[in-house]
């Protein structure tokens, strides 16, 4: 577990050289672009990086496809991207238009078919249309002087007003219906329908590209993001830099590329205003952990990885909540019949190591689905923990907290170059092992841990301020005692958990055998019925409570004691990877 250190380089070149170099760069993948200029959103020249796989998904999304065509020579995937982007957005705005005029000549239809006069033969006076209930009919008689009902029926009258301006007066909406005749607004439906036709028809004959579309995608992608990539590049005249955060050990490489291409190149350490990226880097078995962190933030460059801390307490802290080998045995058939899909998935040894771990602690437990084995198993044999003994339980639970904040404090004072910075973390531990002295009736001992600890928070949470600021500032960090004991006490939560679902399924066990017992023959269906149906909520609600209190005690307790700032993941500017797209 590490956080990979960055260097900040920069290439600097000749202007035709620089959408070649940007093409190597996104084939070496290892620099993400640091923006010299500010891209501009009106170059045409700049693609979504999207659009391609938008316009490959309108195309798939065609239920009949033409026969394919598979002669590269006749394709040109960039004039097929423009191409279907234009008649999907061509078929949209057709749709749209049709829609309004249909809704449009739905209005009209109570009104008649008519067509307005010109204004000047009208004296400037123009038509005001509103639908009125009959209950309100006097009250709009009254208001409007020149009104005319046009239509009546068993709920409104359809009323047209003569003003020169609209009737302020009038406590309702007007209706609009536009300027055109219904006849007018039919025949342009007809010219829509037909218009869709013909863009129907041309995605229809682009559909035969699907075939190799799909298989040049990347291409595209790849191609956008380079064209993006130069945007952020600074240029000016016949030069152009480029700057960006490379791993250190890619930095060789790079600099071998610049001289036999002749690129200046320079690179150099982060500066203490800087503020790099953050490229997390594990092995492939504790990768997921990457996932876990990230989730929720990501740790800040000059801080620690604590993925596989994350990925152990999250197995363990979910083993713990699930707390039955029966439901994690029905978890593990899930993932054997999956096993080969999730072939090179990061989430497979995590998914695996869950379910080892539960099935181990279930067994610890003595529980399957709910079920304690008997005194001559020997599964009883593995029964060592007995979830009834509340104050074990609860006094593991604890333990498992304070090892968990105090790993935290270890790690972010390891992550502090100077003594000083490092000695308020170890104050909190102090003060945790004082807490538990006086737990313990340990009462020197205690005193003295939790008194030396006050004391480093006090002096040392700001050692580079005046006295004063240092010594007020070192009493608002010993506010954070409660928040100390309350996230240790917040790991309760894997007792109390574990607890819910074996109470739950012993519960279901005895419903189900009350009525086998209660009632002959049918009961027997009863009893399947509640078993199959309140170990399967159980086990829901294990696995959600599993993954959200798993996460939370390690991304809410931990990380608020472990890691001291937030960074920006590292996303290098390289190229887009296969994909499988449905045929």
């Amino acid at each position: 577990m590490s956080i990979v250190k960055l260097a900040k380089v920069t290439f600097i070149g000749l202007s035709a050289d620089r959408e070649n170099l940007l093409t190597e760069l996104q084939k070496k993948g290892c620099l993400q672009l640091i923006p010299l200029a500010t891209p501009s959103s009106s170059t045409e020249s700049i693609r979504s990086i999207a659009g391609a796989n938008e316009a490959l998904k309108f195309l798939q999304s065609y239920p009949q496809r033409r026969r394919q065509q598979l002669n590269e020579s006749r394709f040109d995937a960039e004039k097929i991207e423009q191409q279907t982007l234009a008649v999907r957005d061509k078929l949209y705005r057709l749709e749209a238009e049709r829609d309004f005029i249909i809704k449009r000549l739905q209005d009209l239809r109570p009104w008649g078919d008519f067509v307005l006069p010109p204004l000047a033969e009208m004296g400037n006076l123009r038509f005001w249309f509103y639908v009125v209930a009959h209950s309100d009919m006097p009250k709009i008689a009254e208001l409007a002087t020149t009104l005319e009902i046009i239509k009546r029926d068993s709920r409104f009258c359809y009323v047209v007003v003569v003003a020169e301006h609209e009737p302020i007066h009038i406590p309702l909406a007007r209706i609009h219906l536009g300027d055109k005749s219904r006849n007018q607004l039919e025949e342009r439906l007809d010219e829509v329908e037909l218009a869709i036709e013909d863009a129907i028809a041309e995605r229809a004959g682009l559909t035969r590209w699907c075939e190799l579309f799909a298989r040049n995608i990347n291409k595209l992608q790849n191609r956008a993001a380079c064209l993006a990539a130069l945007s952020q590049t600074y240029h000016q005249g016949t030069t152009f830099a480029v700057q960006g955060w490379s791993p250190v050990e890619c930095v060789a490489e790079l600099t071998a590329y610049s001289e036999q291409q002749g690129f200046y190149f320079s690179a150099e350490s982060a500066l203490p205003d800087d503020n790099p990226p953050t490229l997390m880097r594990n092995s492939p078995l504790l990768a997921a952990g990457e996932d876990l962190v990230t989730f929720y933030m990501t740790p800040g460059y000059r801080t620690w990885d604590p993925s596989s801390v994350i990925f152990v307490s999250f197995v363990i802290f979910f083993a713990m909540i699930l707390a039955d080998a029966g439901y994690a045995s029905v978890l593990g058939l899930g993932l054997l019949l999956n096993w080969k899909k999730l072939s090179g998935h990061k989430f497979r040894p995590l998914l695996l190591s869950i379910v080892l771990a539960s099935i181990v602690f279930g067994m610890l437990m003595g529980s399957y689905f709910g079920v304690t084995p008997t005194k001559d198993s020997w599964l009883n044999t593995l029964h060592i923990i007995d979830m009834s003994n509340t104050n074990r339980m609860m006094l593991l639970s604890v333990m498992i907290g304070i090892f968990h904040i105090v790993l935290a404090n270890i790690m972010t004072a390891y992550c502090y170059t100077h003594w000083s910075e490092r000695l308020p973390s170890v104050g909190w531990i102090s003060i945790i092992f004082g807490a538990c002295a006086l737990a313990v009736s340990q009462q020197t001992l205690g005193v003295g841990l939790l008194t030396l600890g006050g004391l480093l928070i006090v002096l040392f949470t700001a050692p580079k301020e005046k006295p004063l600021t240092r010594f007020l500032q070192g009493l608002v960090g010993l506010t954070r005692l409660s928040g100390v004991m309350g996230d240790i006490l917040s790991y309760l939560r894997l007792f109390a958990l574990g607890l819910g679902s074996a109470s739950l399924a012993l519960e279901f066990n005895r419903m189900a055998g009350d009525v086998y017992t209660s009632y002959s023959g049918i009961g027997l269906v009863f009893a399947l019925f509640i078993l199959l149906f309140g170990h399967g909520v159980n086990l829901i609600l294990g696995v959600a409570s599993g993954v959200i209190h798993g996460l939370r005690l390690n991304v809410i307790e931990f990380f608020n004691w472990g890691l001291t700032e937030e960074g920006t993941l590292y996303k290098p500017f390289k190229q887009v990877e296969d994909k499988l797209w449905n045929r």
